[in-house]
């Protein structure tokens, strides 16, 4: 399975505000809501601490993919899909519990195995 590319990797460390994740219910209605509490989690998996999901914990429960756009210090955006599960326990949870805010609950985590990613109308992987 191919990993990140460098340069995604590297606009990640870089990324500037808060993440969009987007997801669809199962009437293909998209919603999506800001997102800060992310990690990268190995070289093909982002993690989203949720916090507070409702329409986005109920359609990644209903199996609806996911992207999530963030954009890098220098401005340009990037865009990732994939296949997105939730995780309330074992190890994907317990690495969301090391870095999200002790001020947050932390319900799950979102796990976003990215299959391919943008960077405008570019696709980098």
């Amino acid at each position: 399975m191919p990993t990140l590319p460098e340069a995604v990797k590297a606009a990640w460390e870089k990324r500037n505000g808060p993440a969009i994740l987007t997801t669809v219910d199962e009437a293909a209605m998209p919603n999506a809501i800001y997102v800060t509490c992310v990690a990268l989690y190995d070289e093909r998996t982002v993690l989203i601490a949720d916090n507070y999901f409702d329409k986005t914990r109920r359609n990644i429960l209903a199996g609806s993919k996911g992207s999530l756009l963030f954009m890098a210090e220098d401005r340009k955006t990037y865009q990732m899909k994939g296949t997105i599960s939730r995780h309330t326990s074992g190890p994907i949870f317990d690495h969301m519990k090391l870095w999200n805010p002790k001020q947050h609950p932390g319900h799950a985590t979102a796990a976003l195995v990215v299959e391919e990613v943008y960077s405008g109308a570019e696709r980098l992987l």
